[in-house]
C-alpha cells in the first residue's frame, strides 16, 4: 500500500466533518480540512458526536485526541493542501464544483496524490474527465451519517488503477470502515441500486392498492429487514437453494414492479407539494414531534447496534 499520512478533507459540510472525524479515529493519519469559509470543525463534530458520548461509545479523551489530528484552512495554497497524500472532496453534489475543485487540487498537490470524490450519484468517470492523471482517482461514497453508517462504497472510474483502489481501500478499512470496491462506475453503484429496487417496489405496492405506506414499512421491519444485517440477499439464496430461488423467480418476477420511468403516484406527490417531512405529507402524515422522533432514533438505533451500548 502507498505509503499515506496526511489526508485532506475539501469541504466542510455535514459530510465533511463526519470524514475528518472517521479519518482522524488511526492515530497515525493527521487530517486537514478544507473550506472555502471559515468553520469551526471542532464544534460541529462535538455537535455531531453527541449521542456516540452520550452512550458511552466515544469518551471525551478520544474524542479530544482525535480533534488534536484535525487542522482547518481556507487557504487552498496552504501547507495542508499541498503535503496531502490522499484527497477525500465532500463539496456541493454538483458537477462544475467537484470538476473546479479537482482541477485546483491536481495544480496543487503531487501527481501521485490520491483524489477521491464523496458522492452517492455522480460518476467519477465524469468528474475526473479532465484530470491528468485520471489513474489516481476513485469514487468514495460515505453513507449518511457518515460517522456512523460503516460501509463505504470505493468507486472505480473508467481510468482507476487497481493500485490505487486497493489503497483507498486499505486506507478505510485501517480508520474503522467496511469498504467495498464497486469495480464498474455504473448509476447507483451497489448499494443505492439495491436500494432503489426495493423502493420502487414498495411505491409500487401503495400505488396498486396492495397495500398502504405504514402496512409497507412495517412488513419490511419486522421480516427480512430484521435478519438482512446478519444475513445478505447473496447468502440467502445459497442458504435455502439457488434452485428455490430460481422457482420463487420463475412465479413472481413476472409481476414485480419494473417501470423503468419514477411512480406516477412519486410524482403526483411531489407536483402538490407532498414532500414528506419538509411539509409534514409525503405517502404518510407527520406531525414535528413524528419527525423529530423519527429523525432521533435513526441515530440512537445505529449507535445500539454498531456500539451494543445505552444509556
Amino acid at each position: 500500500m502507498k505509503d499515506i499520512k496526511y489526508i485532506l478533507i475539501c469541504g466542510a459540510g455535514l459530510m465533511g466533518k463526519n470524514i475528518a472525524f472517521v479519518m482522524a479515529s488511526n492515530p497515525t493519519y493527521e487530517v486537514g480540512v478544507y473550506d472555502l469559509y471559515e468553520t469551526d470543525v471542532a464544534a460541529g463534530i462535538r455537535t455531531n458526536t453527541k449521542q456516540l458520548i452520550a452512550k458511552g461509545a466515544l469518551t471525551e479523551e478520544e474524542l479530544a485526541s482525535r480533534l488534536s489530528r484535525i487542522s482547518f484552512t481556507t487557504d487552498l495554497d496552504s501547507e495542508l493542501v499541498r503535503r496531502a497524500d490522499l484527497v477525500i472532496e465532500a463539496v456541493f453534489e454538483d458537477m462544475k464544483i467537484k470538476r473546479d475543485i479537482f482541477a485546483k487540487l491536481e495544480a496543487r498537490c503531487r501527481p501521485d496524490t490520491i483524489f477521491c470524490t464523496n458522492s452517492s450519484v455522480m460518476s467519477p468517470s465524469e468528474i475526473s474527465a479532465k484530470l491528468q492523471h485520471r489513474e489516481r482517482f476513485v469514487g468514495t461514497h460515505f453513507w449518511n451519517p457518515g460517522h456512523l453508517i460503516p460501509l463505504v462504497e470505493v468507486v472505480k472510474s473508467d481510468a482507476s488503477s487497481d493500485e490505487v483502489a486497493q489503497t483507498v481501500m486499505d486506507v478505510l478499512a485501517s480508520a474503522g470502515k467496511e469498504p467495498v470496491l464497486c469495480k464498474k462506475d455504473v448509476p447507483g453503484f451497489i448499494a443505492n441500486r439495491m436500494q432503489h429496487a426495493l423502493w420502487r417496489e414498495a411505491i409500487s405496492i401503495v400505488e396498486r392498492g396492495i397495500a398502504d405506506a405504514a402496512t409497507v414499512d412495517k412488513a419490511v421491519r419486522y421480516s427480512f429487514g430484521l435478519r438482512l444485517p446478519q444475513l445478505g440477499p447473496m447468502e440467502n439464496a445459497d442458504m435455502v437453494g439457488t434452485d428455490l430461488t430460481y422457482n420463487i423467480h420463475d412465479y413472481i418476477l413476472k409481476d414485480l414492479e419494473d417501470s423503468h420511468e419514477p411512480s406516477p403516484l412519486l410524482k403526483k406527490l411531489r407536483d402538490e407539494g407532498k414532500i414528506g417531512f419538509k411539509t409534514g405529507e409525503g405517502f404518510q402524515t407527520w406531525t414535528p414531534g413524528q419527525i423529530k422522533a423519527s429523525n432521533e432514533g435513526l441515530n440512537d438505533y445505529l449507535v445500539d447496534m454498531l456500539y451494543g451500548k445505552k444509556k
